[in-house]
């Protein structure tokens, strides 16, 4: 006997300007793509009107260029050089202050300013993905990150499938897209489709907040099969693939690969792919004072394997002096110690690394090198 299945909802064009409408009266700031600097980038928007309509990317190794589109879709465009990580684990934070009084006695301030209310608009799975994984890297342990963990309390999730992936992304192999995966923690989900009479949102709820603000929206039922057609079809064509089988034991057999030393020659060590990944998460931390010395001030700010003073020992100097050694340890971290540390990957195929690498390295194509590298030393074919 057929099963019938339950009716979903879907919005229009109308409908998701009412979405950014009612984020907005309940209080939160709505952060979504917009184009700015010639690039999709992540800023606060004040209606749907600033979201991307009509733009798409072209991305490759080391190239982003973005192009007009033929219709006005507003997500039809893969991962800019920003991730949420922006917002939740910002590039810079200040942690305390101190004065010193006239009577000597110097005073410390932590900081304890409310972080603002944020509504995600228009998160990739594989974004989603990175976001949990920060969850579980800065929230997840015995020692909460002060400044991730107040940003990331009470975010309201609005995820987007992915339709027209991007030249670089490898989601699909990774299990992070295009699709939502099973078990994934949003509010809202949208699938964008182009239809000859306008654009149109398949919308679902992933959570009570989800559904409580779903009822305020002007929906009308359909099947949506069209929007699942479109994801499905997406996973078929990724600009990239990599083979995901026990990635752990491939970085740890081949520490000594020829490998290494070949993408060194290109490597610029400049730290771009730790800066635009979403899930890299290292930080150092610097002291600043006025010219009196009676104010100073601890900030935090994103730090890189790739930078000489990021493994500097006093008396002994940088541990890891080579581009050899300081991409090996970016990429045998990310694919393989990770998992020690984390329990899985962190990496979560959206290409960004790629796309934004200045001599276009492609970690698809260096795991690729070190498994063919690995299955030549060991003789098989």
């Amino acid at each position: 006997m057929e099963t019938t299945r339950p009716p979903l909802a879907e919005l229009d064009r109308r409908g998701l300007a009412v979405l950014v409408e009612t984020l907005w009266q309940r209080g939160f700031t709505v952060i979504g793509p917009t184009v700015r600097d010639g690039a999709i980038v992540l800023a606060e928007l004040a209606s749907a009107d600033d979201l991307p309509h009509g733009w798409g990317v072209e991305t490759e190794a080391g190239r982003y260029r973005l192009h007009r589109r033929d219709d006005r879709a507003a997500f039809a465009h893969s991962a800019g050089p920003q991730s949420w990580k922006t917002f939740l684990h910002p590039p810079r934070a200040r942690l305390w202050q101190a004065d010193r009084a006239e009577d000597g006695t110097v005073v410390v301030r932590e900081e304890d300013d409310p972080p603002p209310r944020y509504a995600f608009l228009g998160v990739r799975p594989c974004d989603l993905r990175a976001i949990a994984v920060q969850d579980r890297v800065l929230t997840g342990g015995a020692f909460a990150d002060p400044v991730y963990g107040p940003r990331r309390t009470g975010v309201f999730i609005v995820v987007v499938e992915c339709t027209e992936p991007g030249g670089v992304c490898f989601c699909a192999s990774m299990g992070t897209g295009p699709g939502l995966p099973d078990g994934s923690a949003y509010d809202l989900a949208l699938t964008e489709t182009v239809e000859s009479d306008g654009l149109r949102y398949l919308i679902r709820a992933g959570s009570p907040d989800g559904e409580d603000l779903l009822a305020e929206l002007p929906t009308r039922s359909t099947d949506g099969e069209r929007a699942r057609t479109a994801v499905a079809d997406a996973a078929g064509r990724m600009g990239r693939e990599m083979d995901a089988t026990d990635l752990r034991s491939l970085m740890a057999g081949t520490m000594t690969a020829e490998r290494w030393d070949q993408v060194a020659d290109r490597c610029l060590t400049c730290g771009n792919c730790t800066m635009v990944c979403p899930t890299c998460f290292c930080t150092t931390t610097e002291e600043t004072t006025d010219l009196t010395g009676d104010h100073a001030e601890r900030w935090r700010r994103w730090d890189s394997c790739f930078d000489l003073d990021f493994s500097y020992l006093h008396g002994t100097g940088p541990v890891r002096s080579s581009a050899r050694s300081r991409y090996r340890q970016w990429l045998t971290h990310k694919l393989g110690t990770w998992y020690d540390q984390f329990g899985s990957s962190g990496c979560v195929g959206c290409g960004r690394c790629i796309a934004w690498c200045p001599v276009g390295i492609d970690i698809t194509e260096e795991v690729a090198a070190l498994r063919t590298e690995a299955a030549t030393a060991e003789g098989t074919p």
